[in-house]
């Protein structure tokens, strides 16, 4: 049976979903939407499909299955819900929603629908995370005692007078946390459980004037099983470096450098996971794995099994987005 998909937001991220969509057999893309109708007929054109500017002509369209959500973070949940609601599959990027309240209004629409809620969260699938992931699960390493995430990037003035959606806590929901960070985050997260408590604080320290939200944060995580993790990030860099990473065992240290992972362990350092190879759409410090993310969330849609990153999964990098802003004394809108 072939499946139909849909992508609604034709901006920068868009190209990635239409690529992993047209990679797959048995699916077929079958329309893009976006509000400026101009940016609907390019996509429209590059893709080969048709193309709408209001996502609601979808719902009733029996040959849509699949909606992909590229959308400003404050459309995702009105959109995903109506979506649901008629009966429709749902692929969020991320975040899945641009506060808690609304997330978890996501996940009840699932819960009550035919259709499944999937989140973009690309880097779980990358060979380094993975590889992280087996080593805990397996306990080879021994226990994890502590982490650190380092994330410095850069985002400049124009990357929000272009999109005014950009740097408020009304449509962003915040800013280098919710939009840029949240990937390392979930990852510290995912590697580490639950989180017992979280100390943080936000700046703008490059931006001001320009943004009303942080491009500066640090954090430091308590989780239950008394493991620590420091994170770092903002976008007050001058260029995009890779996302660092550093995991410490009772024995040895793993260690993620320009997409390699490193195990340091007896004054030794072994490449445990080499670099991906081919040309990748869109920027490299985004990630290599949107297309396996994408082709497991059809492949579990097919099979009609629970894909694991749910909207369950996905809010456990908003709630610790969240319990930072809220450390920090942040004024915030519906979190």
């Amino acid at each position: 049976m072939e499946l139909g998909a849909a992508i609604i937001g034709c901006g920068a991220i868009s190209p990635l979903h239409a690529k992993a969509i047209s990679a797959m057999k048995g699916v077929q893309l079958r329309v893009v939407v976006d509000v400026d109708a101009a940016k609907a007929e390019q996509a429209a054109r590059e893709c080969g499909c048709s193309r709408v500017v209001d996502y609601r002509e979808l719902l009733d369209r029996p040959d849509i299955d699949v909606v992909h959500l590229c959308t400003p973070h404050h459309l995702h949940a009105e959109m995903a819900i109506e979506c649901l609601n008629a009966g429709k599959h749902v692929l969020t990027e991320k975040p899945i929603a641009s506060d808690l309240p609304s997330a978890k209004r996501m996940v009840e629409a699932a819960e009550n629908s035919t259709g499944q809620l999937g989140v973009v969260f690309q880097n779980r699938y990358n060979e380094p995370s993975i590889r992280i992931k087996e080593a805990l699960d397996s306990g080879e390493l021994g226990q994890l005692i502590c982490m650190k995430g380092i994330v410095t990037w850069h985002r400049d003035e124009s990357y929000y007078t272009n999109s005014t959606w950009r740097g408020r806590w009304d449509t962003e929901g915040g800013g280098v946390l919710i939009n840029q960070t949240i990937h390392t985050l979930d990852l510290l997260q995912w590697f580490g459980g639950e989180i017992s408590s979280v100390k943080g604080s936000i700046t703008t320290d490059a931006l001001n004037g320009i943004i009303e939200v942080e491009d500066t944060a640090h954090a430091t995580l308590f989780f239950k099983n008394n493991v620590r993790a420091l994170f770092y990030a903002t976008n007050a860099y001058l260029v995009n470096s890779p996302v660092e990473l550093e995991l410490v065992f009772e024995q040895g240290t793993l260690i993620q450098r320009r997409d390699c992972l490193y195990l340091y362990k007896k004054g030794k350092e072994t490449l445990w996971s080499h670099p991906p190879t081919g040309n990748a759409l869109g920027k490299s410090y985004w990630g290599v794995s949107h297309s396996l993310l994408i082709k497991d969330f059809y492949e579990h849609v097919r099979d009609k099994r629970d894909f694991w990153l749910n909207g369950t999964e996905g809010m456990k990098a908003l709630q610790l987005v969240s319990d930072i802003y809220t450390s920090s004394s942040a004024r915030l809108t519906n979190l």
